[in-house]
């Protein structure tokens, strides 16, 4: 077994490992955007009882470099730790729900899948994603609701904690206070298609507003309800926050940071296009500005807003000049809050800081 840091962990340009440095000594954890190759899956998406609006027209279609509003399956990102992709059989897969309540119960997939289902456009984050990382991707998830499961169990009085458990040896627990409405599910389907298997099939825990490290369960076999002085997720003893809501964080696209992107796009003096995303906890994003250099910030357009839940596209024009310019960009929620300029790490409640990237124009 190697021991990692999750901070040094992870470059999106691909998988990375490296050895601690902060003291933290955690499990190996693999990161891929690379899709695993599917086996053929003897079950079908449930149809949905309540669809979402068709998606509006995608800003990225027009504009090179800009990510897209729904991160394509194949693309989104991964992380598990380390124990492979498990082989369940839906035969004999089942779902507990256990721990303080009254009612245990006990599900298979069919029973699951026969409930109430509908849609969800989520955005989720891993607690390790630097600024300006690539450690976040936004689906439209398909699955049932998680609040009706956990209320129909029954929770006894004093349980504060939801800790689900997967198949590869994962936990993560978050507070049942996050059971509010949001749209917390067991899903299915991810961007209208079955989760693929390096994504969670046949079933995974998606909770809007946290962090993947105590919410994002895939596989996922067993919900007990539990409480945070009786119980820890995986990765709390290894030195994280014990709650992971999601930090208010953008993102720059285009133009790359040509010193880190050897095959980056050059940017040619005249007119030119700053793009990227912004997302929050569960407050929309009401406004990006874009600064560069030190002349006064700009108000960037903003993309199409899907939800809450997730994240929005923005983009403004830039005459570029030659020489080398600095960009920087912040995010303000639909509360008024402006992103921190103030840096942090992503030990141990996720990084923070404006996005800054220095841009050599020919």
């Amino acid at each position: 077994m190697i021991h990692m840091s999750r901070r040094d962990l992870f470059k999106f340009t691909g998988i990375a490992a490296a050895v601690t440095a902060t003291g933290f000594a955690v499990n190996k954890i693999m990161v891929s955007p690379v899709a695993t190759p599917l086996k053929k899956l003897n079950s079908a998406l449930p149809r949905a009882l309540k669809f979402l609006p068709a998606p509006p027209v995608d800003p990225a279609l027009t504009t090179p470099g800009l990510t897209p509003l729904f991160t394509p399956n194949k693309d989104f990102f991964r992380i598990d730790i380390g124990n492979g992709i498990p082989n369940i059989t839906l035969d004999t897969w089942k779902l507990k729900i256990g721990g303080l309540v009254d009612h245990p119960a006990e599900y298979s997939y069919k029973e699951l899948t026969s409930r109430p289902t509908y849609e969800l456009d989520a955005t989720i984050a891993c607690v390790s994603n630097e600024v300006g990382g690539k450690l976040a991707g936004n689906a439209r998830w398909t699955g049932i609701s998680l609040d009706d499961l956990i209320r129909e169990a029954g929770p006894t009085t004093g349980a504060d904690q939801i800790m689900s458990f997967s198949d590869d040896g994962f936990s993560a627990g978050f507070p049942i206070a996050a059971l509010d409405g949001r749209g917390a599910m067991i899903a299915f389907g991810m961007n209208g298609d079955l989760l693929p298997l390096e994504n969670g099939y046949p079933a995974r825990v998606i909770v809007p507003g946290l962090y993947g490290y105590v919410s994002a369960t895939k596989w996922v076999n067993r919900i007990d309800v539990t409480r945070f002085d009786q119980q820890q997720g995986f990765w709390i003893p290894r030195g994280w926050s014990v709650k992971g809501p999601m930090k208010l964080q953008s993102r720059i696209d285009t133009p790359q940071r040509s010193s880190f992107f050897p095959n980056a796009k050059p940017v040619v003096a005249g007119k030119n296009v700053i793009a990227g995303v912004a997302w929050s906890s569960l407050k929309s994003i009401a406004r990006v500005e874009v600064r560069v250099n030190n002349d006064p910030w700009m108000s960037a357009t903003l993309g199409p807003e899907l939800a809450a839940t997730t994240w929005r596209q923005w983009w403004i024009d830039w005459n570029a000049k030659k020489g080398t310019s600095s960009i920087t960009v912040r995010a303000i929620d639909s509360s008024g809050e402006v992103q921190t300029s103030n840096i942090a790490g992503t030990v141990p409640n996720g990084a923070q800081g404006w996005h800054t990237i220095n841009v050599k124009v020919s």
